[in-house]
């Protein structure tokens, strides 16, 4: 079962390894720090999972920012790609963030982002999987998460495919696909 948040002792041995992945990769660009985290401090992450966030440093004007973003994009766009590889084989951490300035500051300007999601596992029996984006309403968004927790499964991809499951396992949904293609090949015939 998924717990919603890690514990201290995880959370730090997360923290050091980060630290030592981005050290590695990025060695002397300009880093302020590195950092992580957890379920509830952001809507995109999952129960369970930590975002792996750098931060870079920078001026506070969005020139200045933009600027930093972009030489650091340069310079580091591989070591970039390959600390997400890294990061892949840590089960917790989900997204990477590269950012720019301090999103948490109401009066300065936004920071500057990019983002990189964690690879998906294959799927058994899966021959092509289509990525798909959904924006969830708060008591959708418990839904999935109460499935993960309860460890029904894995991450939110899992749960929605999980749902559509046990749709597909109705009897009234092969009723359903059967109107549907009724009504295809009543359009076909206009």
């Amino acid at each position: 079962m998924a717990e919603a948040k890690l514990g201290k002792a995880t959370l730090d041995a997360l923290q050091q390894k980060l630290e030592e992945l981005a050290q590695q990769r990025f060695g002397g660009a300009a880093i302020d720090r590195v950092e992580l985290l957890q379920y509830g401090e952001e809507p995109e992450i999952e129960p369970g999972e930590v975002l792996a966030r750098v931060v870079l440093q920078s001026g506070e004007s969005e020139e200045e920012r933009r600027q930093a973003m972009q030489t650091f994009d340069e310079a580091q766009r591989s070591a970039v790609r390959d600390l997400r590889h890294d990061l892949n084989q840590v089960p917790q951490v989900g997204p990477l963030e590269v950012i720019v300035g301090d999103q948490d500051a109401e009066d300065s300007v936004p920071a500057r982002k990019v983002r990189l999601l964690r690879q998906p596992d294959a799927l058994e029996g899966a021959d092509v999987l289509t990525p798909v984006m959904a924006r969830l309403g708060q008591q959708d968004l418990e839904t999935v998460d109460t499935l993960i927790t309860a460890g029904i499964a894995g991450n939110r991809a899992d749960a929605v495919r999980w749902s559509l499951a046990r749709i597909r396992e109705r009897p009234a949904y092969e009723k359903l696909r059967e109107r549907a293609r009724e009504i295809e090949e009543l359009k076909a015939q206009f």
